[in-house]
């Protein structure tokens, strides 16, 4: 029994969502639209809800990567443009045209998929220093462009590139990509045809990117793009990962917890043990390097993350006793734990965190 905790539970908090969004939309210039980008299952909080938020806190539609993500998007009642972003089979592009999404073509050769495939709404695509998808060549996209306007069964929806290094500011690539994109944009606009480029960080760091339309991310979880605190951005992080404590139990000098017997006990002391681990997306590079807040304190993280448990070292007196509950990244008291310090102790960024975390931790939305 566990007193009515939860082993593994991500608290996705709705109206953060829709107020991130809200925030980012003031920011726009020039009349843009906000775009939702709900991919990954909406980073990991949930794509349907998320998207619902998204749209009453004023993005006027949404982006996925791949076609089954458009097709999950209507299976949930969302009736709003859906953007599949992502490289498309022949059998993706049925899948996008049956739900009614639109998607992005690079080359003319494929244009007539497209078409044949049930999609009606094409982006075109242009490279401006990503190296990824998207033609690199700017008379090629342009011919792009052409193919899908001499289709009477496609409608051209927009031109779009994406940004390598929005996110580090001060670099010298990003006013590059957006130079070349401008002069793209200014040879192949056409009335009523969005242009769009910018990512969360690009919304933030530069107005001159905004076009027709952004594509906003990580911001709209309220995740900082630039890795450091959102609030400085006025975002409020939606997730927060809990857990409780199952067990307490007494460490003699010399004792160990967990595998390889990565924490040794150097005097008496007292451990929690959570009931999650890497099994829930917590990570293994997180063994002996993460705190976790118990009674409104925090308490470091000791021994192997392993699968499905973990420990926490409660010092030589604790009042913590079984089902105690326990946060991983939220707030609980006075102290709080952001996505981004777990993601700059792991080496990586925080929305690889968030969609790291498995469909074992039950989805709760406020």
């Amino acid at each position: 029994m566990t007193g009515g905790a939860e082993r593994a539970v991500a608290r996705v908090d709705l109206g953060a969502i829709r107020r991130n969004c809200a925030s980012l939309a003031k920011r726009l210039t020039g009349g843009a639209e906000l775009c939702a980008v709900v991919k990954a299952d909406g980073y990991g909080h949930g794509a349907v809800p998320v998207a619902e938020a998204a749209l009453a806190g004023g993005a006027t539609r949404l982006a996925v990567a791949t076609a089954a993500e458009a097709a999950e998007l209507r299976l949930g009642g969302i009736e709003r443009p859906v953007l599949v972003m992502g490289a498309l089979t022949h059998e993706d592009a049925r899948t996008a045209g049956s739900a009614g999404a639109e998607a992005v073509a690079w080359t003319p050769e494929f244009v007539p998929a497209l078409a044949a495939a049930g999609v009606r709404r094409v982006h075109v695509k242009l490279d401006t220093g990503m190296g990824r998808l998207g033609t690199a060549d700017p008379g090629r996209a342009i011919a792009t462009v052409e193919r899908v306007e001499a289709d009477a069964e496609l409608e051209l929806a927009g031109l779009m590139t994406h940004f390598a290094t929005a996110d580090e500011e001060g670099d010298e690539h990003f006013p590059l990509q957006l130079r070349r994109f401008t002069d793209f944009v200014a040879h192949a606009a056409r009335p009523g045809v969005p242009a769009h480029a910018a990512n969360s960080a690009a919304t933030i760091r530069e107005p001159a990117s905004h076009f027709g339309m952004v594509r906003c991310g990580v911001a709209i979880y309220g995740l900082d793009p630039f890795q450091r605190d959102p609030a400085a951005h006025g975002l409020d992080p939606a997730l927060e990962l809990r857990s409780y404590v199952a067990a307490v139990k007494r460490l003699a000098p010399g004792d160990s917890a967990g595998y390889g017997r990565r924490f040794v006990a150097g005097r008496e002391t007292w451990i929690g043990i959570l009931p999650i681990g890497y099994g829930d997306g917590w990570r293994r590079a997180l063994t002996n390097n993460a705190d976790v807040i118990v009674a409104g304190r925090r308490r470091g993280l000791v021994g192997t993350v392993s699968m499905d448990n973990i420990a926490v070292d409660l010092g030589p007196d604790t009042e913590v006793r079984p089902y105690e509950p326990a946060v991983l990244i939220g707030r609980q008291g006075g102290e709080r734990i952001l996505c981004e310090e777990v993601a700059e102790r792991l080496g990586t960024i925080n929305y690889e965190v968030t969609c790291g975390l498995t469909q074992r931790v039950r989805r709760v939305h406020d």
